[in-house]
């Protein structure tokens, strides 16, 4: 059976009037980030094809005691299942071990694949985030880099400091991690300052393709050094897919977030109803999107699947 019928044979199984199972998926996505909208369509792409109750919540900015206050006011609805994105272990484990206590099964996604267990999840469906940053480390060595910047939009999430970490062992070179906001035009603006004051940068990893890896792009082009800086970056947009199709970017790493939205409210439903979960981890990725890939993904991109 091909990977696309089986899918389609497990919505089918679980699909139908009778299935009525609450699910509340907490994550720490910003509102104005396109990454998160994806897997909110793959949240809500689940809740079609199990029929069961989905509620999907997440603070208007990366705001770690909110977070916790959600998933505390879930756990207070007793759902059948909880899905949550766990950026900061510290700040969100106690909420998440009271969900855990009170018998409600908690799958966690994105982020937190090296505390999940531990927190007592069932599972994690997920990239792991160094080995991610450690193989686009070394893919932009491998192109001759030495000089880098990584650029971090969301200072206090854990799993984008893993990525850091995993790019500077993977790349060899220096690394120099760059702060901002998700605010795309001061990403542009702190890039270009960065580029301007530093012509050694031969090399740019982004954290985010709409909010980090357009505007870097967008960058080295308006100080004229395009073609000279490789730029990377995490996750996909129709925006970047389009500068790695035409050359001025190098590739994106998808982490399939659709995916993360969709398989743990699939997951829950089944164990729900029949009590069928899988035995382990979900690895969602890395893969890595270059050139040659680029255009085939810049549809379903625009249309919020990849």
């Amino acid at each position: 059976m091909s990977r696309k019928l089986a899918v389609a044979a497990v919505a089918l199984t679980i699909a139908g009037p009778a299935a009525a199972q609450q699910i509340i998926v907490v994550s720490h996505g910003q509102a104005n980030d396109p990454f998160w909208s994806v897997v909110k369509n793959g949240v809500e792409q689940a809740a079609k094809d199990t029929g069961a109750k989905v509620d999907y919540r997440a603070p208007e900015t990366f705001d770690m005691v909110k977070m916790g206050q959600l998933i505390d006011a879930a756990v207070n609805q007793q759902p059948d299942g909880l899905v949550v994105s766990i950026p900061d272990a510290d700040a969100l484990g106690p909420s998440i071990e009271r969900a855990v206590q009170a018998g409600i099964p908690v799958i966690s996604m994105n982020s937190g694949s090296d505390v999940s267990a531990k927190l007592g999840a069932v599972l994690h469906v997920g990239q792991d985030e160094f080995t991610a940053g450690k193989k686009a480390g070394e893919k932009l060595k491998e192109m001759g880099g030495k000089n880098a910047l990584c650029v971090n939009q969301e200072v206090g999430n854990v799993s984008l400091d893993q990525r850091c970490a995993g790019f500077e062992e993977g790349f060899g070179g220096k690394v120099e991690v760059l702060p901002t906001s998700n605010d795309p035009t001061e990403v542009k603006s702190k890039v270009q300052a960065a580029l301007e004051s530093n012509q050694d940068v031969d090399t740019i990893l982004g954290l985010g393709a709409a909010t980090v890896g357009e505007p870097a792009v967008a960058a080295v082009e308006a100080v004229g050094r395009g073609g000279k800086v490789n730029v990377g970056s995490f996750d996909l947009s129709a925006g970047f897919l389009k500068d790695v199709a035409d050359g001025k970017a190098a590739f994106a790493i998808d982490q399939q977030q659709f995916l993360q939205g969709y398989l743990p409210v699939v997951f829950l439903a089944l164990d729900a109803k029949y009590g069928l979960v899988p035995g382990g981890n979900v690895p969602s990725g890395p893969n890595l999107i270059t050139k040659e890939k680029a255009s085939q993904v810049i549809d379903l991109s625009a249309k919020g699947i990849r």
